[in-house]
């Protein structure tokens, strides 16, 4: 398989575990931290804006995950590139906002 599609799968990782935060507190009405808030990452935008932005995050997730190459449950080094996008996102996104919760 080509260099590009890992890669495909590796950002789809990290577009997936984006959109869940942004996605779940948009739906549960609270305001969150987005880029289009001021400052941005660090201010709140409101519900509705994450909602859409976690929206828009799956919608991209989708296009590299599931339109390029042959995405495979069962294919060992898709889901490892997969999950490390994602898990490297993951632990970003709490440290980031872990310390906008506390205010630093």
């Amino acid at each position: 398989m080509p260099w590009y599609v890992y890669l495909s799968y590796f950002f789809g990782g990290v577009f997936l575990v984006n959109a869940v935060p942004h996605f779940v507190e948009g739906v549960c009405g609270r305001p969150f931290p987005s880029p289009f808030a001021s400052p941005p990452g660090k201010g709140n935008s409101s519900p509705t804006v994450n909602m859409f932005w976690g929206a828009f995050n799956l919608v991209v997730a989708y296009l590299l995950v599931c339109r390029v190459g042959e995405f495979g449950v069962r294919q060992n080094w898709n889901v490892v590139t997969l999950a490390a996008g994602g898990l490297l996102t993951g632990l970003q996104l709490s440290v980031h906002f872990g310390r906008v919760k506390r205010g630093q």
